[in-house]
């Protein structure tokens, strides 16, 4: 399955107009969404105490930390549009790299781009509250639905965000950067005016600490850690990108890490801050929790600006995930494993405009079909499925090709791929038990493409000795 070189001559082509800082901008941005300000509340509520808490984010991003190792490392080795589309077609094999990229592109990113869609929704609701108000509620079998102003706002909000990605990369790259600033501040804006006035505000309303060393304690956390990496997703999106960032085998890695450890940094300060400022009750039962904490003790005005400012920033979010999960049906169609209009690139914006409108339908279609508790849980699930198996990609590649060229190799291996492959099998078997609907969902998502991938490739003209050996 050959992967052409982005310059093919006579074609439009990707371009090279991301920096270093706009690849950590894209890192951050992407990561930094809508999770951190809405889910401890979510994280309360199924661990119990606020240690339990703690401990998922701090867990959480040790896991993130040795999957953004090897996404680094194969980011670097594999610099192409589609990222792990590419990784796992060249480290297990062709079929799974293709049931990446559908997953993505018909669950994954639509999915994403939905629910960061609905969580500026929520947002805007602490603003003007109506727009949460139900008005249609039914019924199909024992599954209860409801319709509220919120959800066909969010479809517009998709919509938005797509228009905004069909401009140039310099272009994207530069509202990248702008947006990620305006979430970094935002968050160290609660983080440092909750330490400054939290000693004044009394939070003895806690509960007793259940015990941290227990198999309850170890559920608890494992789904806790649910909502935790989906706020911690994003670390391994830069690598869609990697055709259009410039000098990709070292910047891809340095931004990554660099980018992991910053994101880190800000969500266990911030969660500190909530727990600190608010009772423990109050945040489990808290719909919008850092706005939240901030009209503790900057009243409603206070919190009415900082929850519009995370409003923007978490459209930062959607606008990345859309900018680097574009390029994802994108290197499909290019290698004829697609539907043929996701192959066109504008001829003037360079940007994979057959891709873009596929993605903001569907994710439109979604916006209109669920919550945004309801969308990250199917969302996270069908994700780290494929997580376990890009560790199983770079543990498969050092073995059968040993010589590859590796600008940066994962540290800690094999030790650390590993712990992420457990860890992100542990995920995917406890939110099945815990949300077995919605896993089966996002499973056979995944496995309807199957027959698609046959099909499509018996298409396919036999590949030649030079470009088989691009595959090796």
């Amino acid at each position: 399955m050959p992967v052409p070189e982005a310059t093919d001559a006579g074609r439009p082509h990707l371009v090279r107009g991301l920096t270093l800082l706009a690849a950590i901008a894209v890192v951050v941005g992407d990561t930094i969404g809508t999770g951190v300000f809405l889910v401890s509340s979510d994280m309360a509520r199924v661990a119990g105490s606020a240690p339990r808490v703690l401990a998922a984010w701090v867990i959480g991003g040790f896991i993130v930390l040795f999957g953004a190792f090897c996404y680094a490392e194969l980011g670097a080795a594999f610099p192409k549009a589609g990222g792990p589309y590419v990784y796992l077609s060249r480290g297990i094999g062709p079929l799974w790299g293709f049931l990446f990229g559908w997953m993505s592109s018909f669950l994954e990113r639509p999915v994403a781009m939905a629910t960061l869609a609905a969580g500026i929704v929520r947002f805007i609701s602490f603003l003007w509250p109506p727009i949460a108000h139900p008005w249609f509620t039914g019924h199909v079998g024992s599954y209860r639905f409801t319709f509220t102003t919120a959800q066909p706002l969010a479809a517009v909000v998709v919509v938005v965000a797509t228009a905004l990605n069909y401009f140039s990369v310099r272009l994207s790259g530069a509202i990248q950067v702008l947006l990620t600033l305006l979430k970094v501040t935002a968050i160290l804006v609660i983080v440092v005016a909750g330490a400054v006035v939290a000693s004044r505000i009394s939070s003895t309303a806690a509960p007793a600490v259940p015990p941290l060393f227990s198999f309850t304690s170890f559920t608890a956390l494992l789904t806790a850690l649910v909502p935790a990496m989906w706020a911690y997703n994003g670390f391994n999106d830069l690598g869609d990108l990697g055709e259009e960032i410039v000098d990709p085998q070292k910047n891809i890695p340095r931004a990554i890490i660099v980018g992991l450890a910053i994101i880190a940094g800000l969500y266990l300060m911030a969660n500190v801050t909530y727990f600190h400022v608010l009772p423990f009750s109050s945040v489990a039962a808290s719909e919008h929790v850092a706005s939240d904490v901030v009209q503790s003790f900057w009243g409603q005005g206070g919190a009415q600006w900082l929850t519009l400012a995370m409003a923007i920033s978490a459209l930062g979010a959607l606008h990345v995930v859309i900018l680097t999960g574009a390029r994802i049906p994108y290197a499909m169609a290019r290698d004829r494993l697609f539907f043929k209009f996701a192959e066109r690139l504008h001829p003037s914006f360079h940007t994979p405009s057959g891709s873009l409108i596929f993605l903001g339908a569907v994710a439109a279609l979604l916006a209109l079909s669920g919550t945004f508790e309801e969308l990250y849980s199917l969302f996270v699930f069908a994700v780290w499925i494929f997580f376990a198996l890009t560790a199983v990609a770079l543990l498969r590649l050092r073995l059968k090709q040993p010589h590859l060229n590796r600008p940066y190799r994962v540290w800690g291996y094999p030790w650390t791929p590993l712990i992420f492959l457990l860890a992100a099998i542990a995920l995917t078997v406890n939110l099945w038990t815990v949300r077995p609907v919605r896993s089966t969902i996002g499973l056979l998502v995944t496995v309807a493409g199957i027959p698609f991938y046959y099909r499509w490739r018996s298409a396919m003209p036999p590949i030649s000795n030079s470009e088989e050996s691009k595959l090796q």
